[in-house]
């Protein structure tokens, strides 16, 4: 069963392909992910590497975990689950966003 990693820490040169070749060492990679910012396309300096099997990402995690990938020290470990957030007020919702009923406010 595949394993998903968390890679942090990644330098803002990192990309895929690299995070992939790095992460090859360890044992087959089935994903690599390098997160990016959605305006800017900047890579926001984490990710994501999914390896086939526990024992390649346990290895994963022993050979590159506080280790350098291009010049940058990371952190890898297991990846947990996204946790749920609070929804942000914005345009026409919430206390403090735009639109809505002005008449309360004044």
């Amino acid at each position: 069963m595949a394993k998903k990693l968390f890679v942090g820490g990644l330098s803002y040169q990192t990309n895929e392909e690299t995070l992939k070749e790095t992460f090859a060492q360890a044992g087959t990679v089935e994903s690599a992910t390098v997160i990016v910012d959605k305006m800017s396309g900047r890579s926001k300096g984490f990710g994501f590497v999914e390896m086939s099997s526990e024992e390649e990402a346990a290895k994963a995690i022993e050979m590159f975990n506080g280790k350098e990938i291009d010049g940058k020290s990371v952190t890898v470990n297991e990846a947990r689950p996204m946790e749920a957030r609070p929804k942000r007020g914005g345009f026409g919702g919430g206390d403090r966003g735009f639109g809505g009923n002005r008449r309360e406010r004044w």
